[in-house]
């Protein structure tokens, strides 16, 4: 993690790091101020903190109630040497908790992650640098011999030279990635998160037999969402980027909507048209970009060849960003590695969703099959020797696809994992798909799976399948899990040979969804300095329904992001206009704020935390509604999960409210005692919001040009880097 230094004034200090800013200080006797805590009593803290949080977990995990469990640690300090400490942390246990359980949460605070950091003695690396933020790779720690050369199935190069190359492009980005997290839990089975030090929101996680092809996993999947802006989807990228020679790519082309917004000729074909337009309900407004937000310049579309027969197709980058999310990209040592990769995936998810929906039971891999894999054996008994059972079945669906699954199952909650992976060769589906279970995940991880049902509506109702597209994490059928499999296992082998195994393999996945007649669209990104793609295949491979374009579109955004940010300056009639428009969209009332309009509020403060209700609780407020706004604080109280201090103010509000709505009652008679209750600057503000003199309390200004936003900034900052890159490919 990237911590931020800032001198203040005096000896206080300011470290900035994710959304968070610590101040430090020193006590008065070290002709500090004592307004803080110091460096070392942050270091003291940070181990009692990350004890009593294993503590927490261990509990929470097994419904055991912390309130009357006490934690503390002292530090015992050798006469000799301040510098050799003993840290003594002591538990408080209430009597009715079992011996099981005594042990359990001793050995949970053994598991502190500064207690081992400290334990294992960090090395410190003290260097000078002419720019911080240049100092692009100091942060990947994973550094391979460049003299050893491992190869593995689906790469075209050597691990090392991958990891290699994909650092080298990131660095000349100057993007500076840190490795947040690794795991290791069973035997070959590794994951590790890397991130953005600097736009912390743009991150990836790589799964893999081993160290280097796990971060080569993440380093592939943080170049291929570079290259397809998929860290940005969603976002406002700002005036400047919106009024650019180009938004997205060179080579995007802008066509204006036909009369009474009707498609324009120029986007999509017949073939796509009849998928995505097949009740004539798509209008051209529809498709403007959410992260220009530019309807004057038009539909902002992007070329892809139609592989039947190498002709140009314009998609709007919306109708990608709607219905594809991040399905069907990769990037590869050489295109047809990321060709096939991007197959690969998309076969996963297709076939996932068909024995998903379907309710399929599927056929066990043989002992026989899976003995040819004793790496994979490894990390399944691993799993089984903590507790957990696990199914390895073929998903090929008799042999047409070349997907396998392996299902993991909690005694201890009654949750289940189905986990999916696909190539075209049985051994690495299968690796991904156990790689896959257990990607960022720690045992008590697996304390949150979904249970199994019977109820197929729940299995098969559309979002189940975006939960399985995101984490793996939905729901599966108890019918998943019968004996009686609805096809035979087949030995299947789609895998190419020879020095052209890849080309191979990517001709043959391309051959199942001609056979299939399925349409097949492709784009080649490669002016960052790797190579990717990504794979369209109408139809098939969306994750979202063709229906959201209308109904659920991304870019309602455009509707509301220019009043939000511009809250503070709008007169009533705006706000009227503002409420009306909230009300009419049928948005969901706890619906993040942040998400509605694209902009990555921190979100740790009101901004981050503010729904559609508090929105519209805040402008009744301000127009002086207060029946309206009376009945959507009682709402919020009810049922909105917020901090103390936002809680407290609505209740200081609500009963404010309640005196000022009620003729017979008079404010003067209350105050006093409200001000006790509450606070004098809490009544302050809820007194200020009643009588107008306050407006939108604990929303700080901002506006289009997105000042203050610090987080946002950095999101931008990040694109800006590959917009520039484009710009200079471009002039090449």
């Amino acid at each position: 993690m990237e911590i931020k230094v800032n001198f203040l004034d005096k000896l206080r200090l300011e470290a900035k790091f994710d959304d968070f800013t610590v101040i430090a200080d020193q006590p008065i006797r070290y002709k500090g101020d004592g307004s803080a805590p110091g460096p070392f009593d942050y270091f003291l803290a940070s181990s009692a903190l990350c004890a009593a949080y294993f503590v927490k977990l261990y509990c929470n995990t097994r419904n055991i109630p912390t309130e009357n469990i006490r934690l503390s640690q002292n530090n015992i300090v050798d006469p000799e040497n301040r510098y050799k400490q003993i840290f003594k942390i002591q538990v408080e246990l209430p009597a009715d908790i079992s011996d099981k359980d005594r042990q359990g949460i001793l050995r949970s605070i053994d598991r502190c992650t500064v207690k081992k950091v400290v334990q294992e003695g960090p090395d410190f690396v003290i260097e000078e640098v002419a720019n911080l933020d240049a100092d692009a790779q100091a942060l990947l720690t994973l550094n391979p011999d460049a003299a050893v050369r491992t190869f593995i199935p689906g790469k075209d190069l050597p691990l090392e030279q991958t990891i290699a190359n994909m650092s080298g492009v990131l660095a000349n980005l100057g993007i500076k990635i840190e490795i947040a997290s690794w795991r290791n839990i069973v035997p070959n089975v590794w994951s590790l998160h890397i991130r953005d030090a600097h736009s912390p929101m743009c991150f990836t996680n790589g799964k893999g037999a081993t160290k280097e092809s796990a971060l080569a996993s993440a380093l592939g999947e943080y170049i291929e969402r570079l290259n397809n802006n998929h860290f940005y989807a969603g976002s406002y990228w700002g005036e400047d980027i919106a009024n650019a020679d180009f938004v997205h790519y060179p080579n995007e082309r802008w066509f204006k909507p036909a009369r009474r917004d009707k498609l324009p000729a120029e986007i999509l074909d017949d073939y796509t048209r009849d998928i995505y337009d097949a009740d004539g309900e798509l209008r051209g407004s529809h498709l403007i970009d959410t992260n220009s937000g530019n309807a004057e310049r038009g539909i902002c579309a992007l070329p892809y060849t139609r592989l039947s027969d190498g002709a140009t197709v314009y998609f709007p980058s919306n109708l990608v960003e709607n219905l594809y999310v991040s399905n069907g990209m990769s990037a590869g040592n050489t295109l047809v590695e990321a060709q096939v990769q991007c197959l690969s995936e998309i076969f996963e998810r297709a076939v996932k969703r068909e024995i998903i929906e379907g309710e399929m039971a599927l056929p066990d891999v043989p002992h026989e099959v899976l003995a040819r894999y004793p790496g994979i054996v490894a990390g399944i008994k691993g799993l089984e020797e903590q507790g957990f059972p696990v199914l390895v079945k073929d998903a090929s669906l008799g042999g047409v696809y070349p997907v396998m699954c392996v299902t993991l199952m909690n005694p201890r909650t009654g949750g289940v994992f189905a986990s999916f992976g696909a190539h075209p060769s049985l051994e690495v589906a299968l690796e991904r798909s156990l790689t896959e279970l257990l990607q960022g995940r720690s045992f008590e991880g697996l304390n949150d799976l979904p249970q199994p049902t019977f109820a197929s509506e729940a299995v098969t109702e559309p979002n189940n399948f975006v939960e399985h597209f995101i984490d793996s994490s939905g729901i599966v059928s108890w019918r998943f899990f019968s004996a009686k499999a609805d096809y035979d296992f087949v030995d299947w082998d789609f895998s190419g040979k020879g020095e052209n195994s890849n080309a191979e393999e990517a001709a043959t996945l391309f051959g199942i969804l001609k056979d299939m007649g399925k349409e097949v669209y492709t784009a080649v990104y490669d002016d960052l300095g790797a190579v990717a793609c990504r794979i369209l295949v109408p139809g098939y491979s969306e994750v979202y329904p063709v229906e959201d374009l209308v109904w659920d579109n991304t870019n309602k955004a455009l509707l509301f992001r220019a009043d939000v940010l511009n809250l503070h300056r709008l007169d009533d009639d705006a706000l009227e206009a503002l409420l009306e428009r909230l009300d009419d969209n049928e948005l969901d009332e706890y619906g993040d704020i942040a998400t509605l309009i694209g902009i990555e509020f921190d979100e740790n403060t009101e901004w981050g935390q503010l729904t559609t209700l508090e929105l519209k609780l805040l402008i009744n407020l301000a127009l002086k509604n207060f029946d309206e706004a009376k009945e959507l604080v009682e709402s919020f109280l009810q049922y909105n999960d917020n901090t103390v201090e936002r809680r407290l103010f609505y209740q200081a509000l609500n009963v404010v409210l309640e005196v000022e709505i009620d003729d017979d009652m008079a404010l003067a008679d209350y105050e006093v005692n409200f001000r006790r209750m509450f606070g004098d600057a809490r009544m302050d503000a809820v007194l200020g919001s009643v009588a107008g003199t306050v407006r939108f309390h604990g929303l700080t200004p901002t506006s289009m040009k997105l000042e203050g936003l610090d987080r946002h900034a950095r999101l931008i900052d990040s694109y800006k880097k590959l917009h520039a890159a484009r710009a200079r490919a471009a002039a090449r």
